[in-house]
């Protein structure tokens, strides 16, 4: 079974089970119109899911139940204790569906909707209070016995009562009740008692044969055995993520005690233990060592639960872009690539709506019409790409298209036009990119549908930095615009380099950190900025203390910071590394800090934010006074 399926029938067994609970209470409560939205919702969701997968009886069944439903809530049928059984038929036979494909079955292989099934839907659906099909399953079981009843007739007139056994049972008169006629005959005087014990066995299983429906049987070859029907075991189950995040704090917790009883523990071992406390100390060491090693064991399998890979949010894009372009009379392909890479389960979550503002704007701002572009010579088709990798301790999800790209003088004017910015203030080209991320900032004069109202691309950069992420524009007249998103793996356990300048300790997340350098005392100046050479290239040098707004310090240290424009960073002093617990920062908020963390010697840590760092120590251009 593929992913996709599986993951299908998990759900969908799920709703299943709820749907059963909603009808015993329907039963109960007929009028009650929140389990009727309910069901109906219910059998909605898994028929779209069963058309995904191309599953026709179930989609069938789906339907049939779910226009029952819509007729019950609107009140075009009543709530019948027929309408109640068709509904719970057609549970069963969805429950029965889900069991099969979850115990391996191939959806060509499962059974088709029954004929009976079909019939009860319909009945119940017009209102009626009865229906030949819903009695068919009821008289099954009286039809069956009928045959057997006249061979018990027979048996009586053709031959002698039987003496009852020892346990006062007639045995060969229950054995004739239940074979076909002419089958057995009774046997004269002692030969007859000796068959009573044969006759017992044979009836057991010969029971078993009378009371199976006959049409449903199957032929099956001499000595072969019928599947078994256990169900499969379970390889997932769903977890509330309100008790997974729990878990993860808990799993970072436990590893940062074992780092802080570490520390502890290497101060403890600079002074001399003889004797017993000697003892005590190696296997107090040994302790903690393998306490450690189980709680980073924890860390990494919790982890592991929440890792997801990304193509569960990118396999919905596909169609989104064809129903769009289609109304905006364009020519759009869309390209995936790197849909297994995986991250975190909350930035899967959180990255589709602004995945959607950018592919929306793609689509209307970015790619030209197909009459447009063979103007300027380029294909009629436009081309747009979504890719996803795996880039050190970070994920780098891009987004690029081949349309007309972002003119940074034009944005520049109407962002002044607006009010955002000072009509005098002098922005780069990377600057006046980062313009289209100001709350109602938008290039187009009349709103549509689609966008121009200028809150899609302020909710992306929120959504991105609100994960500790970043985001950068590179764009090119007349060739197009790639969005480059970077992402932690995950949120929690963030690997880290601790620095301190203006006496304070810092974080910077190692997904930027590229390598440590000295710094000299006296700086080359390139337009009264120090520069700094750095393997053969000159980079610009930031202080950290002045981009945070501390007081000056003397700043030797320099750390070379990986980003579209790479610069060199001063900080007094490098403490080493570290994997931290980041805690947000709700109560207030301080530009260019995202979160704290406990160092391993229980020091307070601020930790620096990427999207920081990566726009070079500077804030969102911010708006005009």
């Amino acid at each position: 079974m593929d992913d996709m399926l599986k993951e299908f029938v998990v759900e969908a067994m799920d709703l299943a089970v709820n749907v059963e609970e909603h009808l015993l209470r329907l039963e109960r409560d007929p009028d009650n119109k929140e389990t009727l939205n309910a069901v109906f919702r219910s059998f909605h969701t898994i028929k779209g899911g069963a058309g995904f997968m191309n599953l026709g009886a179930l989609v069938s069944a789906c339907h049939l139940t779910e226009n029952l439903f819509d007729a019950l809530r609107t009140g075009a049928a009543p709530v019948t204790p027929l309408s109640i059984e068709a509904a719970l038929q057609a549970s069963g036979f969805v429950a029965d569906q889900l069991t099969d494909l979850n115990n391996g079955a191939a959806p060509d292989q499962l059974a088709p909707m029954p004929a009976d099934l079909e019939a009860i839907l319909k009945d119940a659906i017009e209102g009626k209070a009865s229906s030949a099909a819903g009695k068919v399953k009821p008289a099954a079981a009286p039809a069956a016995a009928t045959p057997a009843a006249a061979p018990v007739a027979a048996a009586a007139g053709a031959a002698p009562a039987a003496a009852p056994s020892a346990d006062g049972l007639d045995w060969e008169g229950m054995y004739e009740a239940v074979v076909p006629p002419g089958t057995y005959v009774r046997p004269a005087g002692g030969a007859r008692a000796e068959g009573v014990a044969a006759a017992h066995a044979a009836a057991e299983g010969t029971q078993a044969a009378v009371h199976a429906p006959a049409p449903e049987a199957k032929e099956r070859p001499a000595g072969e055995a019928k599947p078994s029907s256990a169900p499969a075991k379970e390889e997932s189950i769903r977890i509330d993520a309100v008790k997974l995040d729990a878990l993860l704090e808990v799993a970072g917790e436990s590893v940062q005690a074992a780092n802080q009883a570490a520390v502890l523990l290497e101060r403890l071992q600079q002074f001399k233990f003889e004797g017993q406390a000697a003892t005590l100390m190696s296997a107090l060491t040994e302790t903690l060592e393998r306490a450690s090693r189980y709680s980073t064991e924890l860390q990494r399998a919790t982890l592991a639960t929440r890792m997801q890979p990304v193509g569960r949010l990118f396999q919905k894009f596909p169609r989104l872009v064809r129903e769009l372009a289609k109304d905006l009379g364009k020519e759009v392909e869309l390209t995936i690539e790197g849909a297994e890479t995986e991250v975190d389960r909350v930035v899967v979550d959180s990255l589709y709506d602004p995945l959607v503002h950018m592919l929306r704007n793609a689509l209307d701002h970015g790619v030209e019409a197909p009459d447009a572009r063979m103007a300027i010579g380029k294909p009629p088709k436009a081309y747009i790409s979504l890719k996803a990798w795996q880039e050190a301790n970070s994920v780098m999800i891009v987004l690029q298209d081949d349309g007309k790209g972002m003119d940074p003088v034009a944005l520049r004017r109407k962002a002044a036009e607006k009010g955002l910015i000072s009509p005098s203030a002098n922005l780069s080209d990377d600057e006046s990119y980062q313009l289209v991320f100001l709350p109602g900032f938008s290039t187009k004069e009349v709103a549509s549908s689609v966008s121009g109202r200028g809150v899609g691309m302020d909710v992306v950069k929120t959504a991105v930095e609100k994960n500790r992420g970043a985001i950068h524009i590179e764009s090119q007249l007349g060739k197009g615009t790639k969005f480059a998103i970077r992402l932690p793996i995950e949120l929690s356990i963030v690997p880290t380099m601790l620095v301190s300048t203006s006496g304070a300790l810092l974080a910077l997340p190692m997904a930027v950190v590229e390598r440590v350098v000295e710094l000299p005392e006296v700086f080359m100046e390139v337009g009264g900025a120090p520069v700094l050479k750095d393997q053969g290239r000159p980079l610009p040098v930031r202080s950290l203390a002045g981009a945070l707004g501390y007081e000056p310090c003397s700043e030797r240290v320099g750390i070379v910071i990986n980003s579209p424009q790479p610069y060199i960073l001063a900080v007094a002093a490098v403490d080493g590394t570290a994997d931290l617990v980041i805690k947000p920062m709700t109560a207030l908020s301080v530009d260019g800090i995202t979160g704290t963390a406990r160092s391993a010697e229980g020091d307070l840590v601020l930790v620096v934010g990427l999207s920081f760092l990566m726009d070079g120590c500077r804030g969102s251009v911010r708006m005009a006074a």
